[in-house]
């Protein structure tokens, strides 16, 4: 019996240190860059602005597909407000390519790209009415702290490089964001979760 316990033991272990090892060798591979990637903090900022401005622009074409969507008048006036906030942020990131002197272009986002296509199933995967104005609030509170961070870390690229024209017009957009974040806490708080609640109580 001793004989088998030490075999178990020794099994268990060997198993062990595999799974430790494999798991090691997956978390610790170096990720090697591509051909055009960014070498210096400018790039990288330059890039960065490329990603976003493709980002704001596919949020300017989503946004009324939510307001659409919702039936809550004051979540549709948000959406709509900040959709006009939005085309105003695209003009603006054009001033920030202008002030930094690079060309204006936009660089698929893939975050942005997989935060609107999961606002879009939960709307496909609620009905109409609270529960699903509840839904696109979520949805759109993940857009949000997404750009906050965006905005607040170009903001800080920018200013190490030097570029105060472009950390005045990125800090205007960030605090715009802050706001539409606010706007939709107050909105999802004031009425529509505690009405989606009572569909759960029907």
């Amino acid at each position: 019996m001793k004989t088998a316990t030490k075999t178990t033991k020794s099994t268990t272990a060997s198993k062990t240190n595999k799974t430790t090892t494999a798991a090691t060798k997956s978390t610790g591979a170096k990720v090697k860059a591509k051909a055009s990637a960014a070498e210096g903090l400018r790039e990288l900022f330059v890039d960065s602005l490329k990603d976003i401005y493709w980002a704001e622009k596919a949020l300017v074409k989503a946004l009324p597909k939510m307001a659409k969507n919702a039936t809550s008048e004051n979540l549709i006036t948000a959406i709509n407000d900040h959709l006009a906030v939005t085309q105003e942020q695209v003009a603006r990131l054009e001033k920030v390519f202008t002030t930094i002197g690079e060309k204006a272009a936009a660089k698929k986002c893939d975050a942005m790209e997989g935060l609107i296509k999961e606002g879009e199933s939960i709307m496909e995967e609620t009905e109409a009415g609270p529960v699903r104005d509840a839904g696109i609030i979520a949805a759109s509170q993940k857009i949000e702290h997404y750009e906050i961070a965006t905005y607040g870390t170009l903001a800080a690229f920018a200013t190490t490089l030097g570029e105060d024209d472009a950390v005045l017009l990125l800090e205007k957009t960030l605090a715009e964001e802050k706001e539409a974040d606010t706007l939709l806490t107050e909105a999802a708080y004031n009425t529509i979760n505690f009405d989606a609640a009572e569909e759960d109580e029907k």
